[in-house]
């Protein structure tokens, strides 16, 4: 339990003002009350209209599009507060951008991920609260503790309820194959895997399927969806190879470029999302279901601020 005395406040950037509020709802607790605006020359101005002092503040931000002005809208409002003497500051960013640019692929390429994670540090955050992170050596960028909450559950959970027979889980390439295997071992189904390569960035040619998904239903699995090429380009490969009906899932609904209208014409009959990004009008399309992260990163806030452990909840969204 906490005993500190301080009290938790909730506080949101412009990025996903309505996850912000479906939190502070699970939690009871009301928005802080902070204004993230612009000055005329574009430049972002944080008006924070109340005492931050000695409370736990959790800042809700996912750094999605515009990628840049979240990240910098973030670490002003850490700076603000830290200034502002706040007792303990958790960054809470269900989607991290540049999370895909987390190693030297080539010669010369930056470390992007890394840098974020130093400028969230140095902007003064005390720890961060995420979710499905591209590539999990991410958690060993940051020098403070960084709490990592699984999506799979979730997912696992909507698809368990539909009672979908002859199930069968694929992964869309070698690289989330313990991804797929925990969202299938969750539905007691099989895997199986998409072998394919990449010939160039956003291109992809499958090539072969390793596992038995003739006569089956399928669901592919996915830490997040972009152009949707992948995704798309596998679906059409499992109905070829003899799948009944292709589902798809999951955590980030980047959905850029083409997404959309890929999704609309694949052969995909559902794909379901978590709301850790948020929606345009224009995305909200039947195909795509909806599921929100406000429970378990609520669950997450308080196991925070009452000093217990977060771990617990990564088996079941549940508890």
């Amino acid at each position: 339990m906490n005993t500190s005395g301080s009290e938790i406040k909730i506080f949101s950037g412009n990025a996903h003002k309505e996850l912000a509020q479906d939190i502070a709802k699970e939690l009871g607790v009301p928005i802080g009350s902070a204004e993230v605006g612009r000055f005329s020359d574009g430049e972002i101005s944080v008006n924070i209209s109340e005492t931050v002092r000695g409370v736990d503040a959790f800042i809700i931000q996912p750094t999605s599009s515009p990628v840049n002005g979240n990240i910098m809208e973030l670490l002003i409002m850490i700076d603000a507060f830290k200034r502002a003497s706040a007792g303990r500051i958790t960054a809470v960013i269900p989607y991290y951008g540049y999370a895909r640019q987390d190693r030297k692929a080539k010669a010369r390429d930056p470390i992007t991920a890394k840098l974020v994670a130093n400028l969230i540090t140095a902007a003064g955050a005390d720890r961060v609260l995420t979710m499905d992170l591209h590539a999990a050596q991410i958690q060993g960028y940051f020098d403070i503790p960084l709490d990592h909450l699984l999506g799979v559950p979730i997912l696992a959970q909507y698809f368990k309820k539909k009672n979908i027979e002859d199930l069968v889980v694929v992964s869309p390439d070698l690289g989330s194959v313990t991804r797929a295997r925990s969202f299938a071992e969750i539905l007691n189904a099989p895997l199986a895997i998409i072998d394919k390569r990449r010939p160039k960035a956003n291109v992809s040619e499958v090539m072969n399927i390793i596992g038995d998904i003739e006569g089956k239903n399928v669901i592919i699995i996915d830490d997040m969806i972009d152009t949707a090429g992948t995704l798309t380009n596998g679906a059409e490969a499992l109905m070829k190879f003899g799948a009944k009906e292709v589902y798809a899932c999951c955590t980030h609904p980047v959905l850029s470029g083409p997404a959309i209208d890929r999704l609309e014409k694949s052969c995909i009959k559902e794909v379901v999302v978590l709301d850790t990004i948020p929606l345009d009008e224009s995305k909200k399309i039947d195909k795509i279901k909806v599921e929100s992260v406000a429970p378990i990163f609520a669950s997450a806030i308080r196991k925070i601020f009452d000093n217990e452990s977060v771990s617990k909840l990564f088996a079941d969204p549940k508890k």
